[in-house]
């Protein structure tokens, strides 16, 4: 069955956001991204609805529209709660914890991956990388960084999500409601006071690198790093580094049959059998 339409009063609250978007672009098709965020602002998530709007206005097939909210994993496809608490389960974080504060929010919320508390509040998934490796491990609400977490930070954040308490990013701007959040990626500007002052640049952790480039000192060093300015002596020999592969072993612990030494044989055809 087709999806039913919005009311008449969304529909026209939709429709002129939508105009505003589409005149941005040269294309109309290129404005289908901002689209799908707007809609999702509409209901907090993509629905079969929220397709059929986006497809009318720019003149797709709902096939299109649906193999491009589907591919991107800012989409949802099912309501999300007020606040997506995404956790980092990419290498590094992983690593540093984060598997451990995934599995740890789970059971605290009684939900799995994907999954909304039944009170509304949270959506919890893990999710890729954000680059904010430095501040590993990364939790993130409605795409805001909360850094450094460990399993009990993390379940006092979503405690006091749930509980109506102020919470406040560790950098970035102040947390809005995940509709909210959906309405300012579609490109409308976020009109609370000051937020986008609050939203500020990169931590400290992550100029470290810049800054000793510059020759600058940091914080808790002795001071700068001066620059290097010419190459090294030319008869300046670096030290011998023998690795497993400069050395190759007689044969391959994970593998006997396969000696991983100097090969002293090669077959010119390998299509050739033995005579």
């Amino acid at each position: 069955m087709p999806a039913p339409d919005y009311p008449a009063d969304v529909r026209q609250r939709l429709e002129t956001d939508a105009r505003e978007i589409i005149a941005r672009y040269p294309s109309s098709r290129s404005a289908l991204l901002p689209l799908l965020h707007l809609v999702q602002a509409e209901e907090s998530h993509v629905s079969r609805t929220g397709v059929r709007f986006c497809a009318e206005m720019l003149g797709l097939t709902t096939a299109e529209v649906t193999a491009v909210s589907t591919f991107y994993t800012m989409y949802r496809r099912a309501p999300s709660g007020e606040y997506q608490v995404g956790v980092c389960t990419n290498t590094l974080c992983a690593v540093l914890g984060g598997d451990a504060i995934f599995e740890e929010l789970k059971e605290h919320l009684g939900v799995e991956n994907g999954g909304t508390t039944e009170d509304g509040k949270v959506t919890l998934e893990h999710i890729e990388c954000n680059a904010a490796c430095d501040f590993a491990p990364v939790v993130m609400v409605n795409w805001e960084f909360f850094d450094n977490q460990d399993p009990q930070s993390a379940k006092r954040l979503v405690d006091d999500l749930r509980a109506g308490r102020t919470v406040e990013p560790t950098r970035g701007a102040p947390l809005c409601t995940y509709k909210e959040t959906s309405r300012i990626l579609a490109g409308f500007p976020d009109e609370r006071p000051g937020a986008v002052e609050a939203s500020g640049g990169a931590g400290p952790a992550s100029l470290a690198g810049l800054r000793l480039s510059r020759g600058e000192a940091l914080p808790g060093a002795g001071g700068g790093v001066p620059r290097q300015t010419s190459a090294p002596p030319r008869d300046e020999v670096p030290p011998a580094h023998t690795g497993s592969h400069d050395a190759p072993q007689e044969s391959a612990v994970s593998d006997p049959d396969h000696p991983a030494g100097p090969v002293t044989e090669q077959r010119t055809n390998e299509g050739e059998g033995e005579q």
